[in-house]
């Protein structure tokens, strides 16, 4: 180790003086201690940045490793003579594990091996949900993705127009509320879809997350391009003593979450019943007994998180499938759209991969460059991409407020016909 150049930073510092731990503090003592050039013309040319009020880091390029087409983000400094350590500084994605568990002697591999080519300076994790090595030179990509997959047997995340690392929650492995095993349902689709993650194809973008109940920890509703979230489809399951128990307050509320709670006693109308999004449920003040309709229950398990001892899912469970949120880059942000209200998945999943493949299909043929699926199905239609694309039929769960905004449209020799037919299927199916 020689001597390192350090550059004054008064703005970049001023970072160390809030009440959070900073990422300016851990940058600088990793720099002290290993002496890390890299790391100390990180914070030279972030203080630049501050003053000019402009980035300093450009795209001179594609980089990546030999047969992979993503995985690795080129990242070039425009003040390669002030900042010589960091004239490239590119970002490697390593595929986390399901549920993000991790053994600590493979956490220290890792370290290792970043320490030894690439800056040190680690992001754990990604909005993607990928551990982000942060910093690198072209020279090392190579040798850095021979020891990840050769002598640490992990693999590259995904970057670029193509499916991007599958994420999920902690599921069965620490959650009592986990209704599908969302782990082994992250860990098969990551194994069968390795083209669509290695090799982008598509014409942007595309994000599964998995969620094991409506609670969507995940926040996969709001974050992916295709949410698998856990539901079931028989009844909400209710002991009406706890009910009664939580009503007379010898059962805390929310598991307790709120012990310092200002608002008064539990309410039950007002903390559960009202707050209902299909008006789905009825307490009798006379009978002192919870009614639930639950034909018109959507599965949100409020009720179910604020009465936990009293109410739980039901126990036929599968997965809700919903398609095309994203943030806001192009068209704005959009929240994904319910297209199957619920489907059974046991290994080896055929039927959800064939649905993939089928959304697929449609949108590498028709959707237009960096446009995400959610932006294709605005543009050519909701009922077109259910009826159409999916050959699906659609049903009352397509429209979240029936007669307010019908956004689903029949064709008029379906409304005597076909539809009809369906109708009374779906209410044979799902009687009231």
């Amino acid at each position: 180790m020689g001597e390192v150049k350090k550059h004054d930073t008064p703005k970049v510092d001023q970072l160390k003086t809030g009440p959070w731990p900073s990422f300016v503090d851990d940058i600088y003592s990793y720099a002290e201690k290993h002496k890390n050039q890299a790391c100390f013309d990180i914070m030279g040319q972030m203080e630049l940045s501050y003053t000019n009020k402009e980035t300093h880091w450009k795209h001179g390029g594609i980089v990546g490793v030999f047969g992979y087409g993503g995985g690795v983000i080129g990242r070039y400094s425009d003040q390669q003579e002030k900042f010589p350590a960091i004239w490239a500084f590119h970002t490697v994605r390593v595929h986390h594990t399901a549920g993000k568990w991790y053994h600590t002697s493979a956490l220290k591999k890792l370290c290792d091996m970043w320490d030894s080519r690439g800056s040190g300076v680690v992001n754990f994790h990604g909005s993607t949900g990928d551990i982000i090595l942060l910093g690198t030179v072209t020279d090392q990509l190579e040798p850095i993705f021979f020891d990840l997959t050769h002598q640490l047997h992990w693999d590259l995340g995904g970057s670029g127009s193509n499916l991007r690392s599958p994420a999920c929650c902690m599921g069965k492995s620490r959650c009592e509320w986990a209704l599908i095993d969302v782990q082994e349902l992250d860990y098969e689709l990551t194994m069968a879809f390795q083209d669509e993650l290695h090799r982008p194809a598509f014409p942007y973008k595309f994000k599964f997350k998995f969620s094991g109940c409506p609670l969507d920890c995940v926040a996969a509703v709001a974050r992916a391009d295709m949410s698998f979230i856990g539901t079931w489809r028989d009844d909400i399951r209710i002991d009406q003593e706890a009910v009664r128990a939580y009503v007379r307050g010898e059962l805390k509320p929310n598991a307790g979450a709120f012990s310092d709670r200002d608002w008064g006693p539990f309410d039950i109308k007002k903390e559960v019943i009202d707050l209902c999004p299909t008006k789905c449920m009825y307490w009798d003040e006379n009978e002192q007994k919870l009614y639930i309709n639950n034909s018109e229950c959507n599965r949100c398990m409020h009720c179910i998180a604020v009465m936990p001892e009293a109410l739980r899912p039901g126990q036929d469970t599968g997965i809700a499938i919903l398609i095309g949120a994203k943030a806001p880059i192009l068209e704005g942000a959009q929240l994904s759209t319910l297209i199957v209200p619920f489907m059974k998945v046991e290994p080896p999943y055929d039927e959800l991969k064939d649905f993939i493949y089928k959304a697929w299909d449609y949108w590498m043929e028709n959707g237009k460059n960096r446009e995400r699926i959610g932006e294709l199905i605005q543009r050519v239609g909701l009922n077109k991409f259910i009826t159409e694309v999916m050959g699906l039929t659609p049903i009352p769960q397509h429209v979240r407020v029936p007669r307010d905004n019908p956004y689903i449209f029949w064709k008029e020799e379906e409304v005597e016909g076909g539809w009809t037919r369906d109708v009374a299927e779906f209410r044979k199916r799902h009687p009231a």
